[in-house]
């Protein structure tokens, strides 16, 4: 089942993601496997990260991977978990 995940990241730049972006895009194999949608938005406080996923699974393995390299670019922590909730339904227009 696919799920919505939304992370809030307070004190997060937009230069820490995208230098976190761009570690991952050069990781050998499929890094966001199971990513089925993805969006960054900076705020006043830092940064939401809004994201689709094919299954809670797909989910945590990406967690598991980027939370090293986060620390590694001095991230802040997330100000708590992410939200999660279970998808009805989704379409791409076009797709």
């Amino acid at each position: 089942m696919a799920v919505f995940m939304k992370a809030v990241l307070p004190g997060t730049t937009v230069e820490q993601y995208d230098a976190l972006n761009a570690e991952l895009q050069a990781l050998p194999g499929d890094t966001f496997a199971g990513c089925l949608s993805h969006v960054c938005v900076p705020t006043d406080a830092g940064l939401e990260i809004y994201d689709l996923w094919e299954s809670q699974e797909a989910m945590d393995t990406f967690g598991a991977l980027i939370m090293p390299i986060a620390e590694k670019h001095g991230m802040p922590s997330a100000s708590g978990p992410p939200a999660v909730s279970p998808v009805h339904r989704y379409w791409v227009p076009g797709a």
